[in-house]
Protein backbone atom coordinates (compact mmCIF):
# COMPACT_ATOMS: atom_id res chain seq x y z
CA UNK A 1 0.00 0.00 0.00
CA UNK A 2 1.09 3.58 -0.64
CA UNK A 3 1.06 4.45 3.07
CA UNK A 4 3.64 1.74 3.80
CA UNK A 5 6.23 2.07 1.02
CA UNK A 6 8.90 3.49 3.37
CA UNK A 7 8.21 0.64 5.79
CA UNK A 8 8.63 -1.89 2.99
CA UNK A 9 12.07 -0.52 2.13
CA UNK A 10 13.05 -0.48 5.81
CA UNK A 11 11.95 -4.11 6.18
CA UNK A 12 14.07 -5.01 3.14
CA UNK A 13 17.10 -3.35 4.75
CA UNK A 14 16.52 -5.24 8.01
CA UNK A 15 16.26 -8.52 6.10
CA UNK A 16 19.84 -7.90 4.97
CA UNK A 17 21.19 -6.14 8.08
CA UNK A 18 19.24 -7.57 11.02
CA UNK A 19 19.50 -5.46 14.15
CA UNK A 20 20.89 -2.38 12.41
CA UNK A 21 19.36 1.03 12.96
CA UNK A 22 17.49 2.34 9.91
CA UNK A 23 17.19 6.10 9.41
CA UNK A 24 15.07 7.91 6.83
CA UNK A 25 16.75 11.23 7.60
CA UNK A 26 19.36 12.87 5.36
CA UNK A 27 22.93 11.72 6.07
CA UNK A 28 24.69 14.38 8.13
CA UNK A 29 27.89 12.89 9.45
CA UNK A 30 29.08 10.18 11.81
CA UNK A 31 26.58 8.45 14.12
CA UNK A 32 27.06 6.01 16.99
CA UNK A 33 26.44 2.29 16.54
CA UNK A 34 25.72 0.60 13.22
CA UNK A 35 22.98 1.59 10.83
CA UNK A 36 21.69 2.23 7.35
CA UNK A 37 20.51 5.53 5.92
CA UNK A 38 17.56 5.33 3.51
CA UNK A 39 17.03 8.89 2.34
CA UNK A 40 14.26 9.56 -0.21
CA UNK A 41 15.75 11.94 -2.78
CA UNK A 42 13.28 11.94 -5.68
CA UNK A 43 9.75 10.84 -6.53
CA UNK A 44 9.43 10.52 -10.30
CA UNK A 45 6.49 9.72 -12.53
CA UNK A 46 6.92 6.51 -14.52
CA UNK A 47 5.29 5.58 -17.80
CA UNK A 48 2.36 3.19 -17.28
CA UNK A 49 2.89 -0.44 -18.22
CA UNK A 50 1.05 -2.07 -21.12
CA UNK A 51 -2.22 -3.14 -19.56
CA UNK A 52 -5.91 -3.39 -20.38
CA UNK A 53 -6.90 -2.32 -16.88
CA UNK A 54 -9.20 0.67 -16.65
CA UNK A 55 -8.39 2.99 -15.13
CA UNK A 56 -4.69 2.45 -15.84
CA UNK A 57 -2.64 2.04 -12.62
CA UNK A 58 -0.41 4.96 -11.75
CA UNK A 59 3.28 4.23 -11.28
CA UNK A 60 6.05 6.18 -9.59
CA UNK A 61 9.76 5.55 -9.17
CA UNK A 62 11.20 6.32 -5.73
CA UNK A 63 14.88 7.18 -5.69
CA UNK A 64 16.72 6.51 -2.41
CA UNK A 65 20.25 7.38 -1.30
CA UNK A 66 21.59 4.37 0.61
CA UNK A 67 24.39 4.99 3.12
CA UNK A 68 25.82 3.06 6.07
CA UNK A 69 27.67 3.88 9.25
CA UNK A 70 29.50 1.95 11.98
CA UNK A 71 32.14 2.45 14.65
CA UNK A 72 34.64 0.83 12.26
CA UNK A 73 34.71 2.13 8.67
CA UNK A 74 35.41 -1.35 7.30
CA UNK A 75 32.21 -2.66 8.94
CA UNK A 76 30.21 0.13 7.27
CA UNK A 77 31.81 -0.67 3.93
CA UNK A 78 30.99 -4.39 4.21
CA UNK A 79 27.40 -3.59 5.15
CA UNK A 80 27.03 -1.28 2.15
CA UNK A 81 28.36 -3.97 -0.19
CA UNK A 82 25.91 -6.54 1.23
CA UNK A 83 23.01 -4.16 0.69
CA UNK A 84 24.09 -3.40 -2.86
CA UNK A 85 24.38 -7.09 -3.78
CA UNK A 86 20.97 -7.77 -2.19
CA UNK A 87 19.43 -4.91 -4.18
CA UNK A 88 20.95 -6.23 -7.41
CA UNK A 89 19.35 -9.64 -6.73
CA UNK A 90 15.95 -8.08 -6.01
CA UNK A 91 13.82 -8.19 -9.17
CA UNK A 92 11.81 -5.13 -8.11
CA UNK A 93 14.77 -2.85 -7.35
CA UNK A 94 17.28 -1.15 -9.64
CA UNK A 95 20.75 0.00 -8.56
CA UNK A 96 21.94 3.02 -10.52
CA UNK A 97 25.36 2.76 -12.12
CA UNK A 98 26.08 6.45 -11.56
CA UNK A 99 27.45 7.18 -8.09
CA UNK A 100 26.42 10.23 -5.99
CA UNK A 101 28.31 13.34 -7.09
CA UNK A 102 30.20 15.76 -4.86
CA UNK A 103 27.60 18.51 -5.26
CA UNK A 104 24.98 16.20 -3.70
CA UNK A 105 26.97 15.93 -0.47
CA UNK A 106 27.50 19.68 -0.50
CA UNK A 107 23.75 20.24 -0.80
CA UNK A 108 23.09 17.81 2.06
CA UNK A 109 25.76 19.41 4.23
CA UNK A 110 27.44 16.05 4.77
CA UNK A 111 30.98 14.78 4.07
CA UNK A 112 31.33 12.57 0.96
CA UNK A 113 30.97 8.89 1.84
CA UNK A 114 30.44 5.52 0.13
CA UNK A 115 26.83 5.20 -1.03
CA UNK A 116 24.61 4.06 -3.89
CA UNK A 117 21.34 5.17 -5.46
CA UNK A 118 18.40 2.76 -5.41
CA UNK A 119 15.24 2.94 -7.54
CA UNK A 120 12.09 1.39 -6.10
CA UNK A 121 8.82 1.13 -8.10
CA UNK A 122 5.54 2.18 -6.51
CA UNK A 123 2.26 1.23 -8.22
CA UNK A 124 -1.10 2.73 -7.28
CA UNK A 125 -4.04 0.60 -8.34
CA UNK A 126 -6.99 2.90 -8.95
CA UNK A 127 -10.50 1.67 -8.25
CA UNK A 128 -12.80 1.70 -11.25
CA UNK A 129 -16.44 2.66 -10.87
CA UNK A 130 -18.83 -0.20 -11.55
CA UNK A 131 -20.53 0.21 -14.96
CA UNK A 132 -24.28 0.70 -14.95
CA UNK A 133 -24.84 -1.84 -17.72
CA UNK A 134 -22.54 -4.74 -18.34
CA UNK A 135 -23.19 -8.33 -19.32
CA UNK A 136 -19.63 -9.55 -18.87
CA UNK A 137 -16.47 -8.09 -17.38
CA UNK A 138 -13.04 -9.51 -18.23
CA UNK A 139 -10.10 -8.48 -16.11
CA UNK A 140 -6.57 -8.78 -17.40
CA UNK A 141 -3.27 -7.82 -15.84
CA UNK A 142 0.30 -7.47 -17.01
CA UNK A 143 3.02 -8.67 -14.67
CA UNK A 144 6.28 -6.77 -14.24
CA UNK A 145 9.52 -8.71 -14.67
CA UNK A 146 13.24 -8.06 -14.68
CA UNK A 147 15.20 -7.74 -17.92
CA UNK A 148 18.81 -8.93 -17.73
CA UNK A 149 21.13 -8.22 -20.65
CA UNK A 150 24.72 -8.55 -21.82
CA UNK A 151 26.34 -6.20 -24.37
CA UNK A 152 29.22 -7.64 -26.42
CA UNK A 153 31.55 -5.80 -28.78
CA UNK A 154 34.07 -7.01 -31.37
CA UNK A 155 35.47 -10.43 -30.57
CA UNK A 156 32.61 -11.11 -28.16
CA UNK A 157 34.28 -8.77 -25.64
CA UNK A 158 31.95 -7.45 -22.89
CA UNK A 159 31.41 -3.70 -23.22
CA UNK A 160 31.38 -1.76 -19.94
CA UNK A 161 29.83 1.66 -19.34
CA UNK A 162 27.48 1.35 -22.32
CA UNK A 163 24.28 3.36 -21.99
CA UNK A 164 21.18 1.19 -22.28
CA UNK A 165 17.78 2.88 -22.47
CA UNK A 166 14.11 1.88 -22.68
CA UNK A 167 12.71 5.13 -24.14
CA UNK A 168 9.05 4.13 -23.79
CA UNK A 169 9.47 3.61 -20.02
CA UNK A 170 11.98 6.46 -19.56
CA UNK A 171 14.44 4.04 -17.98
CA UNK A 172 18.20 3.98 -18.46
CA UNK A 173 21.26 2.34 -16.95
CA UNK A 174 24.91 1.55 -17.74
CA UNK A 175 26.56 -1.83 -18.25
CA UNK A 176 28.95 -2.99 -15.54
CA UNK A 177 32.53 -4.11 -16.04
CA UNK A 178 31.24 -7.48 -17.29
CA UNK A 179 29.00 -5.84 -19.89
CA UNK A 180 25.86 -6.73 -17.95
CA UNK A 181 22.80 -4.59 -17.19
CA UNK A 182 19.42 -5.08 -15.57
CA UNK A 183 16.06 -3.31 -15.57
CA UNK A 184 13.40 -4.11 -12.97
CA UNK A 185 9.70 -3.49 -13.43
CA UNK A 186 9.59 -4.13 -17.20
CA UNK A 187 6.24 -5.36 -18.62
CA UNK A 188 6.38 -9.12 -19.11
CA UNK A 189 4.02 -9.18 -22.11
CA UNK A 190 4.74 -7.94 -25.62
CA UNK A 191 7.99 -6.52 -26.90
CA UNK A 192 10.41 -4.02 -25.39
CA UNK A 193 12.43 -1.58 -27.50
CA UNK A 194 15.95 -0.85 -26.23
CA UNK A 195 18.51 1.72 -27.35
CA UNK A 196 22.21 0.94 -26.76
CA UNK A 197 24.80 3.74 -26.93
CA UNK A 198 28.58 3.30 -26.95
CA UNK A 199 31.49 5.37 -28.24
CA UNK A 200 29.18 7.81 -30.01
CA UNK A 201 27.23 5.08 -31.79
CA UNK A 202 23.66 3.84 -31.25
CA UNK A 203 21.94 0.50 -31.78
CA UNK A 204 18.20 -0.17 -31.58
CA UNK A 205 17.26 -3.62 -30.28
CA UNK A 206 13.87 -5.30 -29.86
CA UNK A 207 13.44 -7.70 -26.95
CA UNK A 208 10.75 -10.32 -27.61
CA UNK A 209 11.52 -12.88 -24.92
CA UNK A 210 11.61 -13.10 -21.15
CA UNK A 211 15.08 -12.58 -19.66
CA UNK A 212 14.31 -12.54 -15.94
CA UNK A 213 17.17 -14.93 -15.11
CA UNK A 214 20.55 -13.21 -14.67
CA UNK A 215 22.30 -16.47 -15.63
CA UNK A 216 20.63 -16.41 -19.08
CA UNK A 217 20.65 -12.74 -20.14
CA UNK A 218 19.62 -11.22 -23.46
CA UNK A 219 22.85 -11.02 -25.50
CA UNK A 220 23.27 -7.88 -27.61
CA UNK A 221 26.02 -7.80 -30.25
CA UNK A 222 26.93 -4.16 -30.73
CA UNK A 223 27.47 -4.52 -34.48
CA UNK A 224 28.10 -0.80 -35.23
CA UNK A 225 31.52 -1.14 -33.57
CA UNK A 226 32.53 -3.83 -36.09
CA UNK A 227 32.63 -1.27 -38.89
Amino acid sequence: MIEAFDEQVKNWVLSVAAGAEVSLAAPNGRKPGTGVGVYLMDVMKSAPSNTTKRPVPLQLTLRYLITTWSEKPEDAHQLLARLMFAAMENEDYQVESDFPQLDLWTALGAPPQPAFLLRVPLVYERTAEAPKRAREIKLQSTSLVSLHGLVLGPGKTPLSECRVEIPALRLSTNTDYKGRFCFSGVPGDGKTELLVKAKGLELSVTCLGNYGDSSAPMVIDFSPLEA
